[in-house]
């Protein structure tokens, strides 16, 4: 650039997820080139690593008429803003732009580090733990207490992919999310056994990995069904159970219970008859076995023909009122 150059401001900004000093290439190159390089902050966490590189900060938070001026002669001046943004800063730039009164700097945004897929599961961490130390109920919950939200969060997210409701099913995703992080952070605190959600979620990652060979391994499964019999049969390995209705909670909902066990029964090709008996159970344990066989889910069919019962509830009140 030549003298009469109005010069080039650039706002290097960095993601507060990934580990400070981790900056991109041409993060670096702009840095080690800039003429000037100016942050406000005294405690941004990348001060110090930018300092190991031998780059030269001052510690300055210039308006904007001060900072057009700093490029004068076609200098360059970087600045590392916040975590927060300098919106200050850029809003007078922009109000210096529009006015037409002086020459602009060549204005760039460098990002200097990105989110990966997944990073804002970082924030959610960090306020979980913040309303675990200074929340005063929020502190005091356990996981029986909570135990009960996980059983209504759970509902509330199949209703939501029922109805098709996408907006809906977003933010149940969330609630359930958030009981799993919730857990985790109690967790942490058991005196003699604690584990956190890094925890949980490594244990997840070695099964799926584990119980995908096709995927993460030689083996092959060319359809659905040879996928299934990987998954089972790893599952098999790892849990050493004795009998196919191991790892079948007898408190879920009785329609799905028995389309588990119907399920466990069949893909272990056992010749188990339904038990027989009077009164309506065993009736509809007939007829959940059936829905299972034939590829039905008993509780989402259930739940379908209550939703219709409901319509023709408020329908016949609608008339009455009418």
């Amino acid at each position: 650039m030549t003298q009469d150059s109005p010069g080039r401001i650039v706002l290097l900004t960095a993601s507060h997820r990934v580990a400070p000093g981790l900056l991109s290439w041409p993060a670096w190159q702009a840095l080690h080139a800039a003429d000037r390089v100016l942050c406000a902050d005294p405690g941004h966490p990348q001060l110090p690593y930018l300092r190991e590189a031998g780059v030269v900060v001052e510690e300055w938070a210039p308006g904007a008429d001060e900072l057009v001026e700093a490029c004068a002669g076609g200098r360059t001046v970087v600045v590392v803003p916040s975590g927060e943004g300098d919106r200050k800063l850029t809003d007078g730039l922009a109000r210096l732009g529009g006015s037409g009164r002086v020459a602009m700097p060549d204005l760039e945004l460098l990002p200097g580090s990105y989110d990966l897929p997944g990073a804002r599961l970082l924030d959610l961490v960090q306020v979980m733990d913040r309303i675990r130390r200074a929340c005063p109920w929020s502190s005091l919950r356990t996981h029986e207490d909570l135990a009960k939200y996980g059983l209504e969060e759970s509902y509330e997210l199949v209703d939501a992919i029922e109805r098709g409701d996408r907006e809906e099913l977003r933010e149940e995703l969330g609630d359930v999310l958030l009981q799993v992080v919730f857990h985790a952070r109690i967790a942490e605190e058991h005196p003699e056994e604690p584990f956190s959600v890094d925890d949980v979620a490594g244990t997840i990652v070695d099964k799926l990995v584990h119980r995908h060979p096709h995927v993460f391994g030689d083996a092959h499964a060319e359809t659905p069904e040879d996928v299934k019999a990987h998954w089972l049969r790893t599952k098999a390995v790892e849990k050493r159970r004795t009998s196919v209705t191991e790892g079948v909670p007898l408190g879920q909902p009785a329609l799905a219970l028995a389309a588990k066990l119907a399920s466990r029964v069949r893909t272990a090709g056992l010749d188990v008859p339904l038990p027989t008996g009077g009164g309506i159970g065993y009736e509809l344990l007939a007829m959940a076995a059936r829905a299972e066989s034939e590829g039905v889910d008993p509780e989402a069919a259930l739940r379908a023909a209550g939703r219709a019962y409901r319509d023709a509830i408020v329908a016949v009140e609608e008339g009455a009122r009418g």
